[in-house]
């Protein structure tokens, strides 16, 4: 199994081959091309586009760079994406010509992020960097939960193994599990406490363009169709446990609760909250005015993961809905904590 760097930027772009068969790991759109010609060069059949976790800093592939791909696309079951073909969690594999990488479950920058582990090396997305590691200040970031996956399971993997990042800022290509642990800056020497104390504390710059390129990633539509809030607007939303969620549907008269997930979805693996009304994401702005009832009544909005339906909130808000809530955690949640469900 080989495994070469395609976009020599900060962020890496993998493609994992084993015979005649590739897995694409974390694409970039605007390089799709330049991944296509790789491909077609060297005779490969892409088998898989793997994701390592929900990007906040440049856009996946979309609907339309998958379609190009014709590849199904990988990701962790917490992931919020439509998009996703194939659901992942911890000790799954997938599989590239004879070989195949492992899944394990690595959060802390992102509840869906995962590292890939193959014959002697390990894809890191963004939660184990070179002398560093991945941010955790965004929605649904946890310190703690990071430190665990680094310390718990990455740095459980032989010494010799090497590290293959999701990004880097100096150049840097790869590093290795026993590197990382003697002289990562972030890690090396500091305990759980420490390290979650200092990512709380590292004050970086809110990246460019945040809220449109996260929305869009997690939601699958584009820009062009949908008008996304801003992130004042998304901070707003009010979160309700399923719990909570599930409390409000015993009340008389209950909320009407409002699922922006697309049709296959709201039928699919996770079932939909009896009642609910299916309302896609990308034809939310256009059913408004039938919608218009409700205005100065709860709304409970509702999605895979609980981020498409946070958009959904803010948009809702926006237009004058006076009691909108965001079902936190969304169907994943709803049915981990083992409440009913219609297909």
């Amino acid at each position: 199994m080989d495994v070469a760097e395609l976009n020599f930027a900060h962020c890496k772009t993998y493609l994992v081959t084993d015979g005649r068969e590739a897995l694409l790991v974390d694409p970039v759109r605007e390089r799709l091309p330049t991944y296509e010609a790789r491909l077609a060069e060297g005779g490969l059949r892409l088998v898989g586009v793997v994701e390592t976790h929900t990007h906040a800093d440049h856009l996946m592939i979309g609907r339309a760079g998958k379609a190009r791909l014709g590849a199904p696309v990988f990701m962790h079951r917490a992931s919020p994406s439509p998009l996703v073909d194939v659901h992942v969690d911890e000790g799954d594999r997938i599989a590239v010509g004879s070989g195949a990488l492992s899944v394990l479950h690595t959060p802390g920058h992102t509840p869906d992020s995962i590292s890939l582990v193959g014959e002697g090396f390990v894809l890191t997305g963004d939660t184990l960097l070179i002398g560093g590691s991945g941010r955790t200040d965004f929605a649904g970031g946890d310190p703690g939960a990071q430190y665990d996956a680094i310390t718990q399971k990455l740095f459980a993997l032989p010494d010799e193994t090497v590290v293959y990042p999701g990004h880097d800022y100096r150049g840097r290509t790869s590093s290795t599990i026993g590197e990382e642990k003697r002289t990562n800056q972030r890690l090396a020497g500091v305990d759980r406490k420490a390290y979650i104390e200092r990512m709380n504390n590292l004050g970086l710059p809110v990246p460019e363009r945040i809220q449109e390129v996260l929305q869009v990633n997690q939601s699958g539509c584009e820009a062009e169709e949908v008008p996304f809030p801003p992130l004042a607007d998304l901070g707003a939303v009010l979160q309700r446990s399923p719990q909570e969620v599930a409390a409000l549907l015993r009340s008389d008269p209950p909320p009407l609760v409002v699922d922006v997930r697309e049709p296959e979805e709201f039928v699919g693996e996770l079932g939909h909250v009896e009642g609910a009304l299916l309302v896609p994401m990308d034809a939310l702005v256009g059913r408004l005015p039938r919608l218009a009832e409700w205005v100065d009544r709860p709304v409970v909005v509702v999605c895979r993961a609980g981020a498409r339906s946070r958009s959904a909130a803010a948009l809702l808000a926006r237009a004058g809905f006076r009691h909108v809530y965001n079902l936190e955690g969304g169907m994943v949640a709803w049915q981990a904590a083992g409440l009913p469900v219609q297909h």
